[in-house]
C-alpha cells in the first residue's frame, strides 16, 4: 500500500470513528429511559407517588393525560384500571388539588357510544406507550390505535381507525359550564371548558379549538345528563360535548390538532398556527422528543445499572413538568397571560400549579443550579402574582387555593436573589411582598397565603397551640426559617435594621423547644407547653407529620439545635432513634389513618416518613454532628429502597417534583438541606460517573470510585485535583466547572470530615 493511499485509509478511518461516536453520542434518547407510569399506582388509602403520566413539554402550559377514572376523579388514570374514557388536557398539579380546564378527546366505532361510561374501552399495557412526547393505546373495544404528541399549548391526535362505516371521534367538554360549536366546513370544532376546583376569577374560560383532516359526515352535540342533540352543531350549559363521525377505511389515519388558550379562542388558533402549523403527527412527536432529550440530557449519568439510570430519568421528568407555563404568546410575539388572580389579559410572565410547602426544598434550588434562566422568568411571575393580587402565592392552581402552611416563597425567592436569578426590575417588589407576609395579617385572600397567626408570631415569637389556629408548630417553625431568608435578602439589600430584626426572629424555633423530651413541642399563649403531648401523634401542632418529624425542621441552625438537646451525642442518638424505633403513630387528630401515615408504617424504616416532605432532608443532619457515615449508609438505603422506575416506584406523594427532585439531587451526591446558603449538603454518589451541563457552558463531573452496592460509605474525596474534607460543596465550585471525585468504602471511614471546620453552615456558628 503506497504512503498516500495509507494517509487516505487512516484519514477515512479516523473520521468515520469519529463521525460514529458523534452519531452515537447524538443517538442518546433519554425520553427512553422514562416510564411516565412511575407512581401511577397510587389510590386515596396510600400513595406509591399520586402521578399521572403527563404527556407534555418542560413546564409546557397544557399537558394530556389518558383517563380512566370518571370525570372530576383527582386519580386520573390508576395503573390497575383496565378501561380508559378518553385522552384529556389536564391541568392537575396534584389528585388532592384536582384539575381545572379539562376536556377531552375519544374515538368510537359500530354503535354510538358516548357517555364517559358506555365509551369507554378495555386496554392493556401491554397495548400501551407511555412516554413524555408520545402515548400510545389501543382501544380494544373499537379496534383504534389513538396517539398524542405535545407542544406547550397544543397537541396532535393521531387516531387509526379500521374499517368501519360508523367512526365517530366524541371531544368532552366536562361539566361545571362547557360549549362546543362544530364547523363542518372548516373541518373544526371549537369550544371552552370553565371546570374548575377553585382559585379562578368569574370569567376564567378554556377555550378551545380542535381541527380535523378529514370531512365530517354528521355532526351531533350533547347537553346535561347527556342528552343527544341530533344532526345539532352548537351547544352550550353546565356539560356540553361534540360528536363527529364518517366512514373509513382499514388503517386510515385520521389527525386532529389541538389547541387552547385563557384568553381567547382566537388566541387558541394563534397557538395552535404558531406550535404545529402543517407539521405532521412525526414531526410534531419528533420535536417533543428532541425538547426532552435537551433538557433530560444536561445530566449525564454512567453506570452499569439500568434500573437505577430508569429511575434518575423518570424522576428528572418529574421535576421538568411544574409550575406549568400560564402565559401565552400574542400576535404580536409579546409573553401576555389571563390573570388568575384578577382576570383580565396582562403583558408578561405568568406561572401556576406549585405548592411552595413542597417544591421550596429542592425543586427551586435544582432550578437555581441548572436552569437559572427559567428561575428569573418564575420569579418574574411571582411579582406579576403580586401586583395582581396583592400577595404572593403559597399553593397557585391556577390562581390562590387554601391549602398547607408556611412562608415558603421566602426562601424560593431569596435563594434565586442571592444566586443571581432575579430580574433587576423585581428585586424591589418581590422583597417588598415578602416582607408583607411577615408583617400583614389583614386582607389575606386565604389563610394559607401570607402567614396565618402573623400577629401571634410577631408579638410572642411563636403561633400559639390554644388560639384556634392548626398546625401551630410547624407555622412557627417554618415562620422562622423564612425570617432567616429574609434577613439575608436585607442583608444584601444593605437594609441592616430590617436585617437585624429577622435575624433575631430566625432563633424563634428556640420557643417551641421542649427540653424534657428534646423535641419541638406546641406552646400556649401563656407560654406553658401544650399538654398532653404525643410526640407520635401526627397533625394538630404540626402538618402531616409528628414532633419527630417536624424537630429537624430548624434548616437555617441545625448547629444551634444540636446545642440545645445537649451536644453531638444527644443529637445522633435522637436521629438514630427515629428510624431505630416502630413505626407507631397517633391517628387520632384525623380520625383515620391517613395515607401518608400508611406510607411510613410499611417501609421498615421507623418513623422516618420520606413519604412526606416535611423529614426528608433529616438523614443529611448526621454531617453537622460528625458522623456523615451515617447519612452515607441511609442515603443509599433510601435510594435504593424506597424509588423504583414503576408504577409503585415512590415512597410516597410525588409533590410537583419535589420527592423527584430529592432523589436527583441524592443520587448526584448531595443536596440542599439549606435553601438561601451556599452549599449543598455531601451524601452518598449512586452511580459511577454524573456530569452536569451548566447554562453556562460549564460541566462538572462526579465520580465515585469503586462505587457499588457494597460500597456506599465516602473513604475519602478530591475536589479539583485538591483533597476535600467537609461534607458540602460550595455552589460557587460547582457552578465554575469541575469535579469532584469520591472514593468509595464498603467500610466507614469515620475520620473523613468530622473536624468542626467540615460541617455546613449554621446561623450559630456564622454569628
Amino acid at each position: 500500500m503506497g504512503k498516500n493511499l495509507k494517509v487516505f485509509v487512516g484519514t477515512f478511518l479516523a473520521l468515520f470513528l469519529s463521525a460514529t461516536m458523534t452519531a452515537q453520542e447524538h443517538e442518546i434518547s433519554y425520553v427512553d429511559y422514562v416510564n411516565t407510569l412511575m407512581g401511577t399506582d397510587s389510590a386515596f388509602d396510600l400513595s406509591n407517588g399520586n402521578t399521572y403520566p403527563a404527556i407534555a413539554l418542560p413546564w409546557g402550559m397544557n399537558f394530556w393525560t389518558p383517563q380512566t377514572a370518571e370525570m372530576g376523579d383527582g386519580w386520573a388514570y390508576k395503573y390497575d384500571d383496565y378501561k380508559i374514557r378518553g385522552i384529556k388536557q389536564t391541568h392537575q398539579p396534584s389528585p388532592w388539588l384536582n384539575d381545572y380546564a379539562a376536556f377531552s378527546l375519544m374515538a368510537v366505532t359500530g354503535k354510538l357510544k358516548f357517555e364517559e361510561e358506555e365509551r369507554a374501552s378495555w386496554f392493556s399495557h401491554k397495548a400501551e406507550t407511555a412516554k413524555p412526547h408520545h402515548y400510545k393505546v389501543y382501544l380494544a373495544d373499537y379496534d383504534v390505535t389513538a396517539q398524542v404528541a405535545p407542544t406547550e399549548r397544543a397537541a396532535h391526535f393521531k387516531f387509526t381507525f379500521p374499517d368501519a362505516d360508523s367512526s365517530y371521534i366524541v371531544l368532552d367538554a366536562f361539566n361545571k359550564g362547557s360549549m362546543v360549536k362544530i364547523i363542518p366546513e372548516e373541518r373544526k370544532i371549537i369550544g371552552y371548558a370553565r371546570n374548575n376546583h377553585g382559585g379562578v376569577p368569574e370569567n376564567f374560560h378554556n377555550y378551545f379549538v380542535a381541527e380535523f383532516d378529514k370531512d365530517f359526515e354528521l355532526t351531533h352535540t350533547w347537553k346535561d345528563e347527556w342528552e343527544l342533540q341530533q344532526n345539532s352543531k352548537n351547544a352550550e350549559a353546565d356539560h356540553v360535548g361534540a360528536i363527529i363521525g364518517f366512514k373509513t377505511k382499514k388503517g386510515e389515519e385520521v389527525n386532529v390538532k389541538v389547541a387552547s388558550s385563557f384568553i381567547s379562542h382566537e388566541q387558541a388558533q394563534l397557538n395552535l398556527d404558531s406550535e404545529i402549523g402543517e407539521s405532521s403527527f412525526e414531526e410534531v412527536k419528533e420535536k417533543a422528543a428532541a425538547v426532552w432529550n435537551k433538557e433530560l440530557g444536561r445530566i449525564k449519568i454512567e453506570d452499569e445499572d439500568k434500573q437505577q439510570i430508569r429511575t434518575f430519568y423518570s424522576s428528572l421528568y418529574r421535576v421538568l413538568l411544574f409550575p406549568r407555563k400560564f402565559y401565552e404568546i400574542n400576535a404580536q410575539g409579546e409573553k401576555v397571560h389571563y390573570s388568575p388572580y384578577n382576570g383580565k389579559v396582562l403583558p408578561g410572565y405568568m406561572f401556576t400549579d406549585n405548592g411552595f410547602w413542597d417544591t421550596f426544598r429542592a425543586v427551586f434550588p435544582f432550578f437555581n443550579l441548572m436552569y437559572p434562566e427559567l428561575n428569573k422568568e418564575i420569579m418574574a411571575g411571582l411579582a406579576n402574582t403580586y401586583k395582581e393580587s396583592g400577595w404572593l402565592p403559597e399553593w397557585a392552581s391556577p390562581g390562590h387555593r387554601n391549602v398547607m402552611i408556611g412562608s415558603n416563597s421566602a426562601p424560593i425567592i431569596v435563594d434565586a436573589y442571592l444566586k443571581g436569578n432575579v430580574f433587576e426590575k423585581d428585586v424591589d417588589v418581590l422583597f417588598e411582598a415578602i416582607l408583607k407576609n411577615a408583617n400583614v395579617e389583614e386582607g389575606r385572600p386565604e389563610s394559607s397565603v401570607g402567614r396565618e397567626g402573623v400577629d401571634y408570631y410577631n408579638e410572642l415569637g411563636y403561633v400559639p397551640y390554644d388560639v384556634d389556629i392548626h398546625e401551630n408548630a410547624a407555622r412557627t417553625l417554618e415562620y422562622a426559617y423564612a425570617d432567616w431568608t429574609l434577613a439575608k435578602m436585607a442583608e444584601d439589600l444593605g437594609k441592616k435594621k430590617v436585617a437585624k430584626r429577622f435575624y433575631k426572629q430566625a432563633y424563634n424555633y428556640k420557643k417551641l423547644f421542649d427540653p424534657s423530651t428534646n423535641l419541638m413541642r406546641g406552646k400556649n399563649e401563656d407560654g406553658s407547653f401544650q399538654e398532653p403531648f404525643n410526640p407520635l401523634k401526627w397533625g394538630d401542632a404540626f402538618t402531616e407529620g409528628n414532633s419527630l418529624h417536624y424537630t429537624w425542621s430548624v434548616f437555617q441552625d441545625i448547629d444551634g439545635l444540636i446545642d440545645l438537646m445537649g451536644g453531638k451525642k444527644e443529637f445522633t442518638a435522637k436521629l438514630d432513634g427515629v428510624f431505630e424505633m416502630p413505626p407507631k403513630f397517633d391517628d387520632s387528630y384525623y380520625g383515620f389513618t391517613i395515607h401518608e401515615i400508611r406510607e411510613m408504617q410499611i417501609v421498615n424504616m421507623g418513623n422516618y416518613a420520606h413519604g412526606n416532605q416535611p423529614i426528608q432532608h433529616m438523614i443529611y443532619l448526621y454531617n453537622y454532628a460528625g458522623q456523615p457515615w451515617k447519612t452515607q449508609q441511609r442515603i443509599r438505603e433510601v435510594l435504593t429502597k424506597l424509588y423504583f422506575p414503576t408504577p409503585d416506584g415512590y415512597p410516597g406523594d410525588e409533590d410537583n417534583g419535589q420527592t423527584s427532585a430529592w432523589y436527583v439531587f441524592s443520587s448526584l451526591g448531595f443536596y440542599p438541606v439549606t435553601p438561601g446558603s451556599d452549599q449543598y449538603v455531601i451524601g452518598s454518589p449512586l452511580f459511577d460517573k454524573a456530569t452536569l451541563n451548566l447554562q453556562s457552558g460549564n460541566e462538572f463531573e462526579i465520580i465515585a470510585e469503586d462505587n457499588s452496592e457494597e460500597n456506599f460509605y465516602i473513604e475519602s474525596a478530591v475536589l479539583n485535583g485538591k483533597k476535600w474534607n467537609k461534607t458540602y460543596l460550595n455552589y460557587e465550585d460547582v457552578m465554575k466547572g469541575g469535579k469532584v471525585k469520591f472514593e468509595m468504602s464498603d467500610t466507614p471511614n469515620k475520620e473523613w470530615a468530622t473536624e468542626e471546620d467540615s460541617v455546613p453552615y449554621s446561623l450559630s456558628r456564622e454569628e
